[in-house]
């Protein structure tokens, strides 16, 4: 292994240097010469008709230059979707227009009306409080299931309905699952509700458009996942840009969780501000703005029912789900609750028959979009809570009903009837695992403890699957995916052998500028130091999707791999030159090429000064320089797999819930440096049990968002969140990328929830409570309430 760092090597993360050294470059630290300040002015109501807009007052004051209105984008494209859904009888989803200002109607507190340009961010806040517009407040709806009743409000009044869709899968196995509900020994149903969440980067959201009359070329710098997906997006079908006449710059980011993938109006405005007024424009987001401008996450409410035999044997599943869209579409907010959660209902499980219904509803509420995990918690959690009621019913542990369950180790590649077809993994052993790492032999003896100290205690187990790097392009094509899925890489070797790696993914605070290197190192052989990541600019990566759904080493890597692989190849046929020998016989380790079975050799600095300074060098053969570039578009899903173990202590006088240990066994097949992947299943971990017992964002009847700022909203703090144990020894490696990974950045957030849930109904019940489920956040009061009845 090289001496810094190749594959498997526990190497420190290289970007945590600046980052800790508050030397990072985040958006809001670039300031271009003669920048002017935006500052929005946004609905106050949920739902009014907007009559007019009065901007005299704040036009004609100091260090205004100018004030835009909705009336400014007419003839200007809306905001688009990235995914269309076609539902279960063959009609495409309902897909209302998303102006990047309110035109003749608002629909959401938030939802942009106005913006100041100023000269200074506070001359542009004080003129936006003398914008004056005059609303009609309308009624407001916010419940999913009310919003598609009969004389509901409607959100958007020329699709005439607030269902966008009403979609069922597998629609072939519908008849057949009824049969065998009705023939079952056992059915459990469950209802509940995965609540809606406020991601809350660390980064707020920031815009910079800058324009070059001289040139018509713009420039936005914005905090995202995916500047391409924002070029294309915002240059075909919002401004009309020419992609050669559009840079996206996404320098260093803060945590995205899947909130900075999308596109939003911001983007859109400071862009096109920025050409009107011919200097920069830059909008930098207040918290409180954040929390009502950008996407939302989860917002399903389901009701979930499993059929078994009298052994405990899954017999059939079927959902019914209503899901919040929002007020609007976001990017690929249709794609969440069907294709990304519909498809993981099979879980670790061989339930033979399986269907699922969602109804994606409009409400006047911030829009919803994927955030961390997207739509494979949302599965898992009603999955694992109808098995744990099931278990509890029937009599049945709860590890030994999953058990019974589990798809076998040599049933792989196995067929789900819910389309995927999983290519490996092994549930029992990450299970045997969980069972040692959790100590679950000592459980009596904990809850012993807890008893004479006054307080309840529960243990609560799980299992998770999810889908990561979702491809193929053209299978999602069919699905309604409005882009490609793959993603690329240029490795540029320099003359003295370093190397420049220009990627499509995008980090922000994965470690690809860690282990992006340490890829490249052990292929060649050298340090990997010497190798450097380039990303976040549209002008000197290729194009790429970015960086969401775990998919950086499983797309991204491998992208990598197929470009480095060309590099060796070319190197091979120079060093075989240098060397007059057959290319056959040259191989490649710790660095040099060597003669097989002879000690000719030369090194790879050798071989690279050859390709630049090409005076010993097959020029009939090949072009100088040493330069590949790869696209990589996959065959196949991911699936990262996992048990999880969570005991809980509940004050009974109180119904404080306190996480005493958790533990977490995951396949994410080979690693590339565990480090890094320990950080991400602790942060998802974190993110899980946020939502487990703290987070949840709560509108009132008229649309108003009772929860938004941190006085309301309760994220999770070092004290809500133990010490985990974790471990990923049990890898089945991927069968079909380079690499073998799978993906690790959204585990710990899709198996926390349900095993947080499962501990606290097990403490309750084993304290006599007949109480099968309570709805997230388990705060105090909810659990006290609980036990009360």
């Amino acid at each position: 292994m090289p001496k810094d760092g190749g594959i498997g090597a526990s190497t420190k993360r290289r970007e945590d240097l600046r980052f800790l050294n508050g030397k990072g470059r985040y958006t809001d630290d670039i300031n271009l010469r003669g920048q002017a300040y935006a500052w929005f002015v946004r609905s106050p109501v949920a739902h009014g008709t907007l009559n007019s807009v009065d901007t005299a007052a704040a036009a004609g004051m100091p260090g205004v230059l100018r004030v835009f209105t909705g009336a400014d984008f007419e003839g200007i494209g809306g905001l688009p979707c990235g995914w269309q859904v076609t539902d279960k009888h063959g009609n495409p989803m309902l897909e209302p227009a998303h102006p990047v200002l309110a035109q003749g109607k608002v629909r959401h507190v938030g939802d942009p009306i106005a913006v100041v340009v100023a000269e200074t961010e506070a001359q542009a806040r004080d003129a936006a409080e003398a914008v004056a517009f005059d609303i009609d407040e309308l009624p407001a709806v916010i419940d999913m299931k009310a919003a598609v009743q009969d004389g509901a409000p409607l959100v958007h009044d020329d699709i005439g309905s607030n269902l966008c869709y009403d979609w069922g899968f597998v629609e072939e196995n519908k008849a057949a699952v009824e049969e065998a509900f009705a023939k079952a020994d056992h059915v459990t149903t469950l209802e509940l509700v995965n609540q809606r969440l406020v991601p809350n980067a660390m980064e707020p959201r920031v815009a910079v458009g800058d324009y070059d009359p001289w040139t018509d070329h713009h420039t936005l710098y914005t905090t995202s996942q995916n500047p391409h997906v924002i070029r294309l997006l915002m240059g075909a079908f919002v401004l009309g840009i020419p992609e050669h006449k559009l840079r996206v710059v996404a320098p260093d980011v803060g945590g995205g969780f899947g909130s900075k993938i999308f596109h939003y109006a911001e983007e859109a405005f400071c862009t096109y501000a920025a050409k009107q007024l011919e200097r920069p424009v830059k909008w930098t987001a207040q918290r409180s703005e954040s929390f009502i401008t950008d996407a939302h996450g989860r917002d399903h409410v389901t009701t979930i029912q499993l059929a078994l035999d009298k052994e405990g044997h899954f017999q059939a599943l079927r959902t019914d789900t209503y899901a919040n869209m929002g007020a609007y579409l976001s990017t690929f907010a249709p794609s969440v609750p069907t294709w990304l959660h519909g498809t993981l209902m099979a879980g670790n499980y061989k339930t033979p028959l399986i269907y699922v219904n969602v109804k994606a509803v409009f409400t006047n509420t911030v829009p919803v979009d994927a955030y961390r995990g997207a739509g494979r918690p949302e599965a898992t959690f009603q999955l694992e809570r109808v098995i744990d009621k099931a278990a509890r019913e029937m009599g049945i542990d709860p590890i030994e009903i999953r058990r019974r369950n589990f798809i076998q180790p040599d049933e792989f590649p196995y067929q789900t009837p819910v389309a995927v077809e999983y290519d490996t993994g092994n549930y029992q052993a990450t299970m045997d695992k969980l069972i040692e790492i959790a100590d679950l032999s000592g459980f009596e003896k904990r809850l012993a403890e807890s008893k004479a100290r006054g307080k309840l205690r529960g243990l609560g187990v799980n299992c998770y699957i999810e889908a990561c790097g979702i491809a193929p392009s053209n299978l999602v094509g069919q699905l309604g995916a409005r882009a490609g899925l793959y993603e690329s890489a240029t490795v540029r070797v320099n003359a003295t052998g370093s190397i420049s790696v220009f990627t499509g993914s995008h980090s922000h605070g994965q470690g690809h500028e860690t282990a992006f290197p340490q890829v490249v190192a052990e292929m060649i052989g050298i340090d990997a130091s010497q190798v450097e990541i380039v990303h976040g600019d549209t002008s000197n990566t290729p194009m790429g999707m970015g960086t969401y759904g775990s998919r950086s080493l499983a797309v991204g890597g491998s992208a990598l791999v197929k470009a480095t692989n060309k590099i060796i190849d070319k190197a091979k046929k120079i060093a075989a030159h240098l060397l007059e020998a057959s290319e056959a016989d040259i191989e490649l380790k710790d660095g040099k090429f060597s003669v097989a079975g002879t000690d000719k050799e030369v090194d790879w600095a050798g071989v690279t000064l050859a390709a630049y300074v090409p005076h010993n060098y097959p020029l009939e053969e090949l072009e100088p320089g040493l330069e590949e570039t790869a696209f990589y578009d996959p065959s196949n899903f991911t699936y990262p797999a996992g048990a999880y173990a969570c005991e809980v202590e509940v004050d009974p006088d109180t119904g404080k819930v306190t996480i005493e240990s958790f533990a977490a066994a995951d396949d994410f097949g080979n690693i590339v440096n565990p480090m890094i992947v320990d950080g991400q299943v602790h942060g998802g971990l974190g993110q899980g049990i946020g939502q487990a017992l703290l987070e949840g964002a709560a509108y009132d009847e008229n649309g108003q968002l009772i929860s938004g700022s941190y006085m309301d909203y309760a994220m999770p703090r070092a004290s809500d969140v133990p010490f985990y144990k974790v471990d990923h020894s049990c890898a089945t490696p991927c069968t079909h990328n380079p690499l073998g990974v799978k993906g690790c950045g959204e585990a710990g957030a899709i198996g926390s929830p349900p095993a947080v849930v499962n501990a606290v109904v097990d403490a309750l019940a084993r304290a006599g409570h007949d109480i099968t489920h309570i709805d997230m956040p388990l705060s105090p009061s909810r659990v006290w309430a609980a036990m009360q009845q």
